[in-house]
């Protein structure tokens, strides 16, 4: 059962009992995985496992579903990604944690939605990075240690400046080299990157939006693959951010070539911190190809180190695609795919994004799941496949049964997000519907009502047809939320502290 099949209760779930669900399913399933001569995560061999899977996690940056061959792009090739569907799973109702970079990647990190996260909007300081996670957060890749785990994260962080309690080395990295700062990011000829807590120079960048000679993007990949061959003795986790295909359109010329002139295109003059482009389509274009392929090359790696078999590979996007000043216009490559909007949207198209997942041997090849699940969920899933215990304080539920093509996966009662920028947005998955409310700030804001079973489009609010259903929502909306101080989200954080303790 998905939870697009969910029956609408009035039952909201909280974490413990979210927490004791999601167990009590999982030691049924471990049971039955022990009679059949299989550990329960993962479904490795009880007996002769010589170590635990490796988990790699690949994140593009403002890329949509749309833009990915196996959810229907045409003028884009992505072979590789396409590959990790075909061998493995593709999931239908993925969502990432929030509409923009920082606050998605720290529920990914946190297993924490968007009403309980501490960090819920991208928030710039006068130091190089970004709102930090706070001391004692746990974290996905702390987690993962304890399990035995090497961790090594190589792109875009966001979450903490070097020296503040967020800082990668900080909340459970290993190894870190790349952005500490996604500002810094809008340019892929840096004047330097981070390892670990060492700035690096780097040579013939003159920083700025100028162009260089050293692509980021290439360094981050050398760097990745590098972990993988001095850790392939141990278990590890490789967490990869990539940057593109996010502003700006800069792709060295040996990508840029094959695509020139090969699309109705304006030149593009640079606006605020993002360089001009002549080619912008092409360049976009250029940089998810560079990017697919270098995803193949992990492959091969995994598949030379004879690590292919026991490495779970997964493929996602940190949000929806970017729909301001210098993105090709989205219309042209369906970039949302049939989704509403896109970045900085709560509507589908800022939220919904692909996930591919490929395991030789456990993932059942060719498969496609309509299991709703969102980044919350990663941390629970992967510390179960780590054999660790389910965190105590969790908005996830772990989603290996569906991973793994089993029926036994239990479903959230609904999924949460709130966006304070924009206006103020809130949003619901319960089943089939999905309540938005935007301009929350203005005082004026109603609850649409959406059937995706029907309109995935977002486009006819049935609002008035089913209040029963308008209920539940704007009592999740008030309820499963704690406020923020940092990103408040006015007359709903009224609403919660006038609410009886």
């Amino acid at each position: 059962m998905t939870l697009r099949n969910t029956p609408i209760t009035p039952a909201r779930r909280s974490w413990r009992e979210t927490r004791r669900a999601a167990t009590g399913l999982t030691a049924a399933l471990a049971v039955a995985a022990l009679a059949q001569g299989l550990s329960p995560a993962g479904g490795l061999a009880a007996e002769g496992a010589k170590r635990k899977p490796n988990l790699v996690f690949l994140m593009a940056d403002d890329m949509g579903s749309g833009d990915v061959g196996c959810y229907g792009q045409a003028k884009i090739r992505t072979p590789h990604i396409d590959r990790l569907a075909r061998e493995g799973v593709r999931f239908t109702d993925f969502y990432a944690g929030a509409p923009v970079c920082a606050p998605s990647r720290g529920t990914l990190m946190t297993g924490l939605h968007m009403g309980h996260a501490y960090i819920r909007d991208n928030r710039e300081l006068p130091v190089e990075g970004q709102t930090p996670l706070p001391e004692g957060t746990v974290t996905l890749p702390a987690l993962l240690k304890k399990q035995g785990y090497t961790t090594g994260m190589f792109g875009k962080w966001g979450l903490g400046y070097t020296g503040s309690s967020g800082e990668p080395n900080r909340v459970g990295w290993d190894s870190f080299y790349g952005y500490i700062c996604q500002r810094q990011a809008h340019s892929y000829y840096p004047a330097h990157l981070w390892r670990n807590r060492e700035k690096v120079l780097l040579e013939g960048n003159p920083g700025g939006v100028a162009p260089g000679k050293q692509y980021s993007h290439d360094l981050i990949v050398e760097e990745a693959l590098q972990f993988v061959r001095s850790n392939r003795e141990r278990p590890f986790f490789l967490y990869v951010p990539f940057t593109t295909p996010h502003l700006g359109l800069q792709v060295p010329e040996d990508s840029l070539a094959e695509y020139r002139g090969k699309f109705p295109e304006k030149p593009y003059p640079g606006a605020r911190s993002y360089a001009p482009q002549e080619h912008p389509r092409a360049a976009y274009v250029a940089m998810i190809t560079r990017m697919d392929r270098d995803i193949g090359r992990l492959l091969d790696l995994l598949k030379q180190t004879g690590l292919d078999e026991n490495t779970l590979v997964v493929f996602t996007s940190d949000n929806g695609p970017t729909w301001d000043v210098g993105k090709p216009d989205g219309p042209f490559f369906h970039s949302a795919g049939p989704f509403r909007a896109g970045k900085g949207s709560v509507y589908e198209g800022g939220l919904r994004v692909p996930f591919v997942a490929r395991w030789p041997g456990h993932i059942p090849a060719g498969t496609v799941q309509r299991h709703a699940a969102y980044f919350p969920d990663v941390l629970p899933t992967f510390v179960e496949i780590a054999g660790g215990p389910a965190p105590e304080r969790t908005d996830g539920l772990s989603f290996l049964p569906a991973l793994l093509g089993k029926r036994e996966q239990p479903e959230h009662s609904h999924l949460y997000w709130e966006f304070p920028a924009a206006g103020g947005q809130q949003a619901v998955r319960i089943g089939r519907y999905k309540g938005v409310r935007q301009g929350i700030r203005s005082g004026k804001s109603r609850i649409e009502l959406y059937d995706l079973d029907t309109d995935v489009g977002e486009k006819n609010d049935v609002a008035a047809q089913h209040p029963e259903v308008v209920e539940r929502v704007e009592r999740l909306m008030r309820e499963d939320r704690t406020p923020s101080q940092l990103f408040p989200l006015p007359g709903v954080d009224a609403a919660a502290a006038a609410r009886p303790q």
